[in-house]
């Protein structure tokens, strides 16, 4: 599939599920006819209705029983079939976490699990509903890729590669309907290999999911002081790529930036790869801290945690300015 400017608008409506179970999977099952999709009662909420009515016998939804959706899942990857199943994330990832690292990790099945309204996306649900430790949960599970598509567009990249990739993967979707677009032209996705948005030489921000957006927004408030910074479209967390990181190791300081505890998310990922050499420059992690939130609607959550362009340029540049002192 090609982004251009027309498309990128219609992914950017219907956000990151809407965009993959509503338009990209229904170019996918052309090439893969017997693809099987598995919804824990989320058929709605993905965008899943036009494909199920239009391939019912490839749909089936298992209702709200996490656990056996991925089972169920395995049972048919068991038997050679190549399956999605989708739900919440905070579920998907928290209430089956035993079946994925078995079924996924451990089992080794070709199944693409699909963690729907990741981060802050439900918003008035509440700290139940939230999906801010899914990263953290499944990267220490072995044999699992991780992807977490910066716009509703690189969604669909995202889940093309993942069936190409014939290997257990997990792919969490942020944001709500009307998703920022971030990718207006075409451009080579390739699982664990990250996009250099913009270059700079003071700077480095690695960001991942609908943060990426709000990075670039954060860096163009930053011009006026002079910085350059660099900002990076880190959209594979496991495996990540390392050398995206290293070749930076110049700048004055690294940030990263997500939607998603720093704990064990891509912050807490970069700063163990970065234990590991001998010379870095120091790395701001931006993010949810240790905490839970005051439930509200999606601007309210983001600027709870420092996560608006506004508030993560002033978080960048106070760090920068006491490196400089």
């Amino acid at each position: 599939m090609e982004i251009n400017k027309l498309n990128a608008r219609t992914y950017s409506r219907l956000g990151h599920s809407g965009s993959v179970f509503g338009m990209g999977l229904l170019d996918l099952i052309k090439e893969n006819p017997e693809l099987l999709v598995l919804s824990s009662d989320m058929s709605r909420p993905a965008g899943l209705d036009r494909f199920k009515t239009q391939y019912p016998g490839n749909f089936y939804n298992v209702g709200i029983a996490e656990q056996n959706l991925v089972g169920i899942a395995a049972g048919l990857a068991s038997e050679g079939k190549q399956v999605i199943v989708t739900a919440q994330a905070a579920f998907l990832s928290m209430r089956s976490c035993e079946q994925v690292r078995q079924y996924l990790g451990y089992m080794n099945f070709n199944i693409i699990a699909i963690g729907i309204s990741a981060g802050f996306a439900l918003t008035f649900f509440g700290n139940t509903h939230y999906a801010i430790e899914d990263m953290s949960v499944i990267h220490a599970m072995p044999g699992i890729t991780i992807l977490s598509p910066s716009d509703a567009g690189q969604a669909c990249k995202a889940l093309f590669a993942a069936v190409k990739l014939n290997k257990p993967v997990y792919m969490r979707l942020t944001g709500t309907l009307n998703n920022p677009v971030v990718y207006t032209e075409d451009y080579d996705f390739v699982i664990g290999k990250s996009i250099q948005i913009k270059e700079g030489k003071d700077i480095t921000v690695f960001a991942t999911g609908n943060m990426v957006y709000q990075a670039m927004q954060a860096v163009e408030l930053l011009k006026e002081k002079g910085l350059s910074i660099g900002v990076t479209d880190i959209h594979t967390i496991k495996p990540l790529d390392t050398e995206a990181i290293s070749k930076n190791f110049n700048s004055k300081l690294l940030v990263s930036i997500e939607e998603h505890s720093i704990l064990g998310g891509l912050g807490g990922i970069i700063s163990e790869f970065l234990a590991g050499e001998i010379k870095t420059p120091p790395l701001l992690r931006l993010g949810v801290k240790d905490t839970y939130s005051a439930p509200g609607d999606y601007s309210y959550l983001l600027k709870q945690h420092r996560l608006t362009p506004e508030l993560i340029a002033e978080d960048i540049l106070e760090k920068y300015n006491q490196l400089c002192k």
